[in-house]
């Protein structure tokens, strides 16, 4: 168990444009932090459960998850589940997590259910991911409200600049609503092809307009990537040495020079 230190971090990976990597990310980039010693807690805020699915947690083992975690009891425990990765954990998305924005809706507190865990889980851990739905709704909004920082997984593809203007004016809303401390992680360009002109055009631009936000790592287009999830593995387990694989670990140690 890590002792807490103003190095521990959640950060909510999100971009309420589906189709980016978005899951990916989170599934490889908590397996980086992990595969480094640190230890780290994955939360699985998107109902369909496809960081759950990727890292091999079976139907029988979300009974108890990321649906009972943002209800009344305040026991987190219970929802935190074994990966078969060493330092890795994870809350997963159970079948009812997709009624929490309708049971919720009168509740209250209902956007800062995951914000009082908060302390609890950097106590704990030195990192937390958050897995957010691609859309802006209650789940993204807890995971908004409950982190310090946002890593977005940015597709390098023709509309991505118009999603990431979108997710910027969210960003804007939860500072000056619910949580004024929460700022940019750092913003990564995924589904990178050095041979399609579209890929290094955005490139160009994301880094024109955001700067130093924007990750040096660039994560490429990679099959093996895209069959890691069926096999219920992180990239890094499923192998290793593909060009995928090793730009998470790229990201994992490039983050840990930020943080500190």
């Amino acid at each position: 168990m890590s002792t807490k230190n103003k190095n521990n971090k959640i950060i909510a990976v999100t971009n309420q444009k589906g189709g980016v990597g978005k899951t990916t990310t989170a599934i490889n980039i908590a397996t980086s932090m992990a595969a480094i010693k640190k230890s780290v807690l994955l939360i699985d805020l998107d109902p369909q459960g496809n960081a759950s699915t990727g890292l091999g947690v079976s139907e029988n083992d979300r009974k108890v998850g990321a649906y009972e975690m943002l209800g009344e009891a305040e026991n987190i425990e219970n929802s935190i589940k074994d990966t078969i990765i060493p330092g890795l954990k994870i809350i997963p998305a159970t079948v009812d997590l997709s009624a929490v924005e309708v049971e919720l809706v009168d509740a209250k507190n209902r956007m800062k259910r995951l914000q009082r865990y908060s302390k609890t889980l950097k106590n704990k851990y030195d990192y937390v991911f958050i897995d957010c739905p691609p859309s802006l709704g209650l789940l993204t909004i807890n995971a908004l409200t409950a982190s310090d920082s946002l890593l977005i997984p940015l597709q390098c593809e023709f509309y991505a600049m118009e999603g990431l203007s979108h997710l910027k004016k969210t960003i804007s809303r939860i500072q000056k609503n619910l949580n004024p401390e929460i700022y940019i992680e750092g913003i990564l360009l995924t589904m990178y092809d050095k041979r399609n002109r579209i890929s290094a055009d955005v490139k160009k631009e994301v880094i024109k307009y955001f700067g130093k936000d924007v990750f040096k790592t660039i994560i490429p287009r990679n099959v093996r990537l895209s069959e890691a999830p069926s096999h219920g593995l992180p990239a890094l387990l499923y192998d290793i040495n593909s060009t995928g694989s090793q730009a998470y670990i790229s990201l994992a140690r490039e983050m840990i020079k930020r943080i500190i």
